[in-house]
């Protein structure tokens, strides 16, 4: 373990919370008590690496996809590769759109690999590691992309995962989020087979959500809001000005089109795109509207 990695139960005696630099999970696991046990300490060994493995693959990770880049070392960083693989030879995107789902499913793994368990889920800033067993469900609330005001976030849509469907990861993208955002999406919340895959498809379709050239739409280039970034030149939206309808049906039009594209090959399951109070939804499973939104909501997911 480092120095600087933090680990703790959380109050509710439930949960565990992990944090080292800019990682942030909340893990849950639900079994036997040993199980329980079993899965935490695994989780806890895993993640004391886990940044300065990243951190030793980054030059890698922040260059733009190619299919034929070839693989970096460590596991994690291979399963951000893989995920925006499918989209290099049409879009600039990089690794790092995956950094945080592939960082729940390594964690993830060591824990089911570890212990036996009915379900289980890390939860990194939204996007989301899914394990279930026979039998067992999950419930995600989706929220609008306030993340300035967590206590002011509201559910705008619920679905319910089940053991039977494909569904094992969950990843929410957009202009508010932690990352910089192409696009204006206030949020997008995407089902898929894998948090990283998830991860990935989150973000090109929030960048898809957009109207190009809006003069209430207010950029800057990712490099001088972080001189690091791996959107170097490229105009990361910053404040989104009061949009009329119209407008807003043309950026979820352009966003649903995309995610359409998507879930057609295999890339996502589901997807509910939600700008300005408005919200598009497409898949199978399917989103149900809240029934009391907005409302303030304490946890993004919960099971």
């Amino acid at each position: 373990m480092n120095g600087r990695a933090q680990i703790r139960m959380l109050s509710d005696g439930r949960r565990l919370h992990m944090h080292d630099g800019p990682i942030d999970l909340i893990v849950e696991a639900c079994g036997e008590a040993r199980e329980v046990e079993a899965a935490y300490n695994a989780a806890s060994l895993r993640f004391g690496s886990v940044l300065d493995e990243l951190c030793g693959e980054l030059e890698f990770l922040r260059r733009p996809a190619r299919a034929d880049a070839g693989l970096p070392r460590c596991p994690i960083a291979q399963r951000m590769v893989a995920a925006v693989t499918p989209y290099a030879s049409q879009i600039f995107i990089t690794p790092m759109a995956a950094v945080a789902g592939a960082v729940a499913e390594e964690i993830l793994a060591a824990m089911i690999a570890n212990a036996n368990l009915s379900k289980a889920y890390v939860n990194d800033g939204g996007d989301i590691a899914l394990h279930l067993s026979d039998g067992e469900t999950f419930v995600v609330g989706m929220v609008d992309g306030m993340v300035e005001r967590p206590d002011r976030a509201s559910l705008f849509g619920t679905t319910t995962i089940r053991y039977s469907n494909a569904i094992r990861g969950i990843a929410t993208s957009g202009w508010r989020g932690r990352s910089f955002s192409l696009g204006i999406a206030d949020a997008v919340t995407v089902l898929g087979d894998s948090a990283s895959a998830a991860d990935a498809a989150a973000t090109v379709i929030a960048n898809a959500v957009d109207l190009p050239g809006h003069s209430g739409v207010g950029r800057v280039r990712a490099c001088e809001l972080a001189p690091d970034s791996d959107l170097g030149e490229r105009m990361v939206t910053q404040s989104v000005g009061r949009l009329d309808q119209r407008e807003i049906a043309a950026a979820l039009q352009a966003g649903s089109d995309v995610a359409e594209s998507l879930r057609a090959s295999g890339l996502v399951r589901a997807a509910a795109l939600n700008l300005q109070g408005e919200t598009r939804t497409l898949g199978p499973e399917g989103f149900a509207p809240s029934e009391n939104t907005p409302r303030p909501l304490r946890s993004l997911a919960h099971a």
